[in-house]
């Protein structure tokens, strides 16, 4: 019962989230803090979720950037979640295909995301370029899944080397978004599902001394050993 009540809030609160979405990209279309309002919004769902949130952001990045932030990407609920911590300025890079999904597609072109034809891999020279400019002209900070996909508990999987390939390019400096552990937490039939915790680091720049590969390790580990850190307080406040 307590499911079906909850899945019946969440359609309609979605269909009025995205109804404010459209109207405020048609007021301000790729307005650069269309995306921070979007993941505020889409977040607030967390609390029919049964979920409390919990973000921590350093003052520096508050008040700094542009910056290239780098997630872990857990599962679909992602969307609903660790998008709550989106900082102004920020934007996604994203398949140019994906404007053509109904509704959610178009919100996710007009709210200033950049769109990119993965398709075409000869042109692969020429789409990091044209993001590495949108970014400098814009001053815009840009959001990555390193994993390149959901992890679905496996743990932290491998960074691809993409956003680090733009942090060179830009030479922005790299912030992380951890967020404790989501597989698996979140039960429809359970009023209360806990607590997410969210924790963005300090600005750091990639080391110039090593190769992206190498930067990418040490990022990943330095996620890994957040992840351990949140999800350790996270238990601290179950227990």
């Amino acid at each position: 019962m307590i499911a079906l009540l909850r899945i019946v809030a969440i359609f309609f609160y979605f269909l009025l989230i995205n109804l404010v979405l459209i109207l405020i990209c048609l007021v301000r279309p790729f307005h650069r803090d269309n995306v921070h309002v979007a993941g505020a919004l889409y977040s607030s769902v967390s609390a029919l979720l049964g979920l409390k949130i919990e973000i921590r952001v350093p003052d520096s990045v508050k008040q700094g950037g542009p910056y290239v932030y780098i997630a872990n990407h857990q599962n679909s609920y992602d969307l609903l979640t660790i998008c709550g911590a989106t900082q102004k300025g920020t934007v996604t890079v994203g398949k140019k295909s994906l404007k053509w999904i109904p509704v959610v597609g178009q919100i996710y072109w007009l709210t200033g995301n950049i769109m990119i034809d993965r398709k075409n891999s000869g042109r692969a020279h020429d789409t990091l370029q044209g993001t590495v400019q949108k970014i400098q002209k814009k001053r815009l900070s840009v959001w990555f899944f390193p994993e390149g996909t959901r992890s679905y508990g496996r743990g932290l999987l491998p960074f691809k080397t993409g956003a680090f390939r733009i942090a060179k390019a830009t030479n922005e400096p790299i912030v992380t978004i951890t967020a404790s552990r989501l597989y698996d937490k979140i039960k429809l039939n359970r009023w209360d599902n806990g607590t997410l915790l969210i924790e963005l680091s300090e600005p750091e720049f990639m080391d110039e001394n090593k190769s992206l590969k190498q930067n990418a390790e040490y990022f990943h580990q330095k996620m890994q050993q957040q992840i351990k850190k949140v999800d350790a307080e996270v238990d601290n406040k179950i227990g």
